[in-house]
């Protein structure tokens, strides 16, 4: 199905088509349509399904033929995250909106307000916000909700981790009763559930098929490997195999800032991305990445769901990440719109039950190789499959008690 059947004015198809996209992707097929006809919507959908398109395309056509009436008034509010998120989610109405009378603003803490307050002033049709800069703006009285039509919260699932719940409800308990609610989560968990429910009346729910979390086109694989071996090993793979670019993903800012110094003592070039950096720092080393000017990032969990980088050539899993879905989120950065790349993780004895989970997750074994000299010490078993937490193993125990006893 051509874009142009999913009832788009042709100003934005004219955008749609200027950026490359030629075909809507599932997600965007079955939310678009649904968006349009002014009903509640929850949706659940990986990170490199095209999501941001899905809700930011429908509403730019549900708004084009208006503008905000008053100073300080908004007509569509997006939440999201993070920063790296916020910025990325309105570049792309920016550029889907290029043919349109519309406005639009990325609003998030670290830099100074001045310049937000003042855009505030002006009047903006779609606003962009991390919910602790937008609370903040909201108690200045810089910005106001009656004029609001809708709400989008985006990576739900990501700002529950996240814990911004408490600032999220009180960003609802302000917004207009009549009001068009849309909810996008990877995840549909209880916690996601429990916010819809108290967010969103009566909403249609739709997802992408779990099968497409995954993609063939992502070559994933892992390097069994002692921990302290771990930066010797990237080192190694960087020199010998001559990458040229790698998005690397590690826990902590600590090990981040240690990484980057690690690998500069052996003559590699990397920069760190994580949230003790200033916003400006950040925008600057994503906008080097992209540009190919700076070859290995690497990057803490909180920054994951706001990289985007088209032809992304592969992920590294420096540390294996937790929960399981964040290893989808992760290895999502590379191949892309159905472009290929490679997935690399490096797994140590002490990584086992992380790695059951997300094997068990996937609901298959990823692949693993040894690299000479750098076999490790500490084996690591063979994944089971079917691994249940300890955690939710004494819940089923707990319910097996609870059932009633089978008549005889």
């Amino acid at each position: 199905m051509p874009f142009s059947k999913l009832g788009l004015s042709d100003s934005i198809l004219k955008s749609v088509a200027e950026q490359g996209y030629k075909t809507p992707t599932p997600i965007q097929e079955k939310a678009i349509p649904v968006i349009l006809t002014g009903k509640n919507l929850i949706a659940a959908a990986q990170t490199g399904t095209g999501k941001t398109a899905s809700f930011v395309l429908p509403i730019l056509e549900m708004l084009r033929e208006g503008q905000t009436q008053r100073k300080k008034r908004i007509r569509a509010l997006i939440l999201a995250p993070t920063r790296e998120l916020a910025v990325q989610v309105e570049d792309n109405i920016a550029k889907y909106s290029k043919h349109l009378n519309l406005t639009s603003l990325a609003m998030y803490g670290g830099v100074d307000a001045k310049q937000q307050k003042q855009r505030l002033i002006e009047g903006v049709d779609i606003l962009v916000a991390t919910p602790g800069r937008l609370l903040d703006m909201y108690t200045q009285r810089a910005v106001h909700f009656d004029e609001l039509e809708i709400l989008v919260l985006d990576e739900a699932d990501r700002m529950l981790d996240m814990g911004f719940i408490e600032d999220i409800n009180k960003i609802i308990e302000r917004l207009p009763a009549d009001r068009q609610n849309l909810l996008f989560s990877a995840t549909l968990s209880k916690q996601v559930r429990v916010l819809a429910k108290t967010a969103i009346d009566n909403p249609v729910e739709i997802s992408v098929s779990p099968d497409t979390t995954t993609t063939p086109q992502i070559d994933q694989w892992l390097i069994t490997v002692d921990k302290d071996k771990k930066s010797a090993l990237l080192s190694h793979l960087i020199k010998e195999n001559q990458w040229d670019q790698a998005l690397i993903f590690i826990e902590t800012k600590h090990g981040a800032a240690k990484l980057v110094s690690q690998l500069e003592k052996r003559g590699i070039k990397a920069e760190a991305i994580h949230s003790g950096r200033s916003q400006e720092v950040r925008a600057q080393l994503l906008a080097d990445f992209k540009s190919g000017k700076l070859q290995l990032l690497v990057a803490t969990g909180v920054a994951a769901r706001g990289i985007d980088i088209e032809d992304l050539t592969r992920v590294i899993n420096y540390d294996l990440p937790y929960p399981p879905e964040d290893y989808v989120h992760r290895i999502g950065r590379t191949g892309r719109a159905g472009a290929s790349g490679e997935a690399i993780s490096f797994v140590s004895k002490d990584d086992f039950k992380n790695l059951c989970m997300i094997e068990s997750r996937l609901g298959h074994l990823i692949t693993r190789k040894e690299i000479e000299g750098f076999a490790p010490r500490k084996e690591v078993p063979i994944s089971i499959l079917n691994y249940v937490p300890k955690n939710k193993r004494n819940g089923e125990r707990q319910n097996s008690k609870n059932k009633p006893a089978k008549a005889k």
